[in-house]
C-alpha cells in the first residue's frame, strides 16, 4: 500500500485512487467501499469535503484501505454496521450483518402482526450479532424475546448489541447449542422461531470469497449437503412451537425446495418462501399446524 500517496489530494481525487486500489485489489463494490473508508477514516462525507487531505488525513484513509485490499470485510473495519433502524456492533468472530437478512426479520413481524398476540414469546436461535431477535423487539415491543448464541466471541456481541439497541434487560440472552438443547425448551412454550443457521455446504466452505472465509466458519458450515441445522430446527425445534406456532428460516439462494422438501416430510403447514431484495430466494416459513387442523 506504499505506492499509494493520497497527501495533498482533493477529496474526490482521493476517492478515485482508493476505488482504484481496492477494485485492483479484487474488492466487490469498490467505489462504495471507498466512500465509507473515508468517512470512517475522516469523519466526513466526501461528497461534502472540498479541503486536500493533511498527511495525518491522508495516512488514516492508507491505512483503512490498505486493510480492505488484504480483503478484510468492511463491517470488521468499521466495527460496527446498520440493521434496519439500528446499528450492531460487529468484529472477528461474529457473522457479518447483511441487508439481505432484513426481510426474515420482516417475514417474522408480518406473521407476529397476523397473530395479533400482544405478548408472544420469541426464539432467535443462532442468534450472532442478535440482528433478528433485536428487530422483532425493537418493532414489536411487547415480545418476549429470547437469543441463543453457542460461540463465546459472538455471544459477546450479541450481549453488546441487546444492551445497545434495546437496554439491558429488554430480551434474554443465553448461551446454547442449538443442535443439542431443544430438550431445554418447554414443549408448546414459543409462538415463532426464526433463524439464520450455517447453510453453507461443503463444496461451498472450500470456495469462500476472501472476507467470507474471515468470518467464523461455525457460523456458515452446514454440513456437507448445507441442511444439518434445518434438518434440526424442522425436527427436534418443533416440539417447542405452540399448535399455530411459526418456524422463519433463513435460507442460500439454492436451497428453498430442499427446506420446503424438509417442512413437508416433518407434517409443518403453509409452508412459503419469500426473496430478498436482490430476487433471491432467501426465507422459507413452516407453520405447526393448529389444533384444529
Amino acid at each position: 500500500m506504499n505506492e499509494l500517496n493520497l497527501t495533498g489530494l482533493a477529496p474526490r481525487e482521493a476517492l478515485r485512487a482508493v476505488a482504484d486500489a481496492l477494485s485492483a485489489a479484487g474488492v466487490p463494490d469498490a467505489d462504495f467501499d471507498a466512500r465509507e473508508l473515508y468517512r470512517l477514516a475522516l469523519g466526513r462525507d466526501p461528497r461534502l469535503d472540498a479541503d486536500p487531505l493533511t498527511p495525518a488525513a491522508a495516512a488514516a484513509l492508507q491505512e483503512l484501505a490498505a486493510r480492505r485490499m488484504g480483503r478484510e470485510p468492511l463491517q470488521y473495519i468499521a466495527g460496527r454496521w446498520d440493521f434496519l433502524d439500528f446499528t450492531l456492533a460487529v468484529g472477528p468472530g461474529v457473522l457479518c450483518p447483511r441487508a439481505d437478512t432484513e426481510v426474515v426479520c420482516e417475514t417474522a413481524l408480518d406473521l407476529l402482526r397476523a397473530a395479533g398476540k400482544p405478548d408472544p414469546v420469541v426464539l432467535d436461535l443462532c442468534a450472532g450479532t442478535g440482528c433478528l431477535g433485536l428487530g422483532v423487539k425493537r418493532f414489536w415491543p411487547g415480545a418476549r424475546v429470547m437469543c441463543v448464541e453457542y460461540s463465546p466471541d459472538a455471544l459477546s456481541y450479541l450481549r453488546r448489541n441487546a444492551d445497545a439497541a434495546l437496554g439491558p434487560g429488554a430480551v434474554t440472552v443465553r448461551a446454547g447449542n442449538v443442535l443439542t438443547d431443544w430438550e431445554g425448551v418447554k414443549p408448546g412454550s414459543v409462538d415463532l422461531i426464526v433463524s439464520n443457521p450455517p447453510y453453507l455446504t461443503g463444496a461451498e466452505m472450500q470456495s469462500l470469497m476472501p472476507e467470507t472465509a474471515r468470518e467464523p466458519a461455525m457460523a456458515l458450515d452446514g454440513g456437507a449437503d448445507g441442511l444439518d441445522f434445518y434438518r434440526c430446527l424442522t425436527g427436534p425445534w418443533r416440539q417447542a412451537l405452540r399448535p399455530g406456532g411459526w418456524l422463519v428460516l433463513e435460507i442460500g439462494c439454492a436451497q428453498r425446495q430442499a427446506v420446503l422438501d424438509l417442512g413437508a416430510a416433518g407434517g409443518w403447514a403453509n409452508a412459503f418462501a419469500r426473496q430478498d431484495y436482490g430476487g433471491n430466494d432467501r426465507v422459507v416459513a413452516l407453520q405447526n399446524p393448529p389444533a384444529d387442523d
